[in-house]
């Protein structure tokens, strides 16, 4: 079960990797172009993507004797951690929609 504590510090991990400052100003101000939360998502999906593709391309070169084993556990490290944070953020998503679904109108 993913804690409200681990979604929070892959929200802020994903900031930090899209550029975001979170620092002494108190709000959040974008560096680039001033994206929002879809674009975050997008990206963390992206990166999430390019991460199992990236395992995989690893496993396989090492199944040929390309790659070292090292290379290869990385790899699949760096692509689970990814999938970790998605699914923290999809579950804290899931959890506010049916919190607002609560909502008395």
């Amino acid at each position: 079960m993913i804690t409200a504590l681990a979604a929070a510090k892959a929200y802020a991990s994903t900031q930090k990797t899209l550029g975001v400052d979170l620092g002494a100003g108190g709000g959040a101000q974008a560096i680039g172009s001033g994206g929002g939360f879809g674009d975050i998502l997008k990206s963390a999906m992206t990166d999430a993507m390019k991460a199992s593709k990236h395992a995989e391309s690893q496993m396989a070169a090492q199944v040929q004797g390309k790659a070292q084993l090292v290379d290869v556990v990385t790899a699949i490290s760096s692509a689970e951690a990814s999938m970790e944070t998605v699914m923290a953020v999809r579950d804290q998503v899931i959890s506010a929609y049916q919190e607002i679904m609560r909502m008395p109108i």
